[in-house]
């Protein structure tokens, strides 16, 4: 995809979430649920949702890895893969700096989005853990600049 291209590209997907509508909703399920779906995202057949981050180093279970690691109800698969692969004393804070996002190239990833025939692409830029895909002064040293890949991401 030429630059042109992925320019308009990006235009149409960053103005398609620009609210159309004067309405008003209020902090409630019921309020919330009564938005229309937008029509271009009706009529579209293939999105892409990208979930990346540092749970992804470890490479087991989910986005709620530490959860599933050191929650309430720690998953038994979880819990023997961490201890046969990291020292006891590994946090998951740890992750974090061999999380290096080597093979990000959103060159190449624009491109293969566009072939797919995806009408847009919904990438998860803070996860719940607070780490952030940007360089983020409220997230000091807990960010894809600061740590890990050293680089925005976003």
């Amino acid at each position: 995809m030429n630059s042109f291209t992925r320019a308009i590209f990006i235009a149409v997907v960053c103005c398609s979430f620009v609210p159309f509508t004067k309405e008003q909703y209020t902090p409630d399920w019921t309020s919330l649920d009564s938005r229309p779906l937008p029509a271009w995202y009706d009529k579209s057949k293939i999105g892409i949702f990208i979930h990346w981050g540092v749970f992804s180093v470890p490479s087991i279970s989910s986005e709620w890895m530490w959860w599933s690691w050191k929650g309430n109800d720690p998953s038994s698969e979880v819990v023997a893969f961490m201890n046969k692969n990291y020292p006891p004393d590994w946090t998951y804070a740890d992750f974090a700096a061999q999380f290096h996002a080597e093979f990000y190239n959103p060159n190449e990833w624009a491109d293969i989005f566009a072939a797919s025939g995806a009408k847009y692409i919904v990438f998860t830029s803070k996860h719940h853990e607070g780490f952030t895909m940007w360089p983020s002064k409220y997230s000091f040293n807990w960010n894809a600049m600061d740590v890990g890949p050293k680089r925005d991401l976003l």
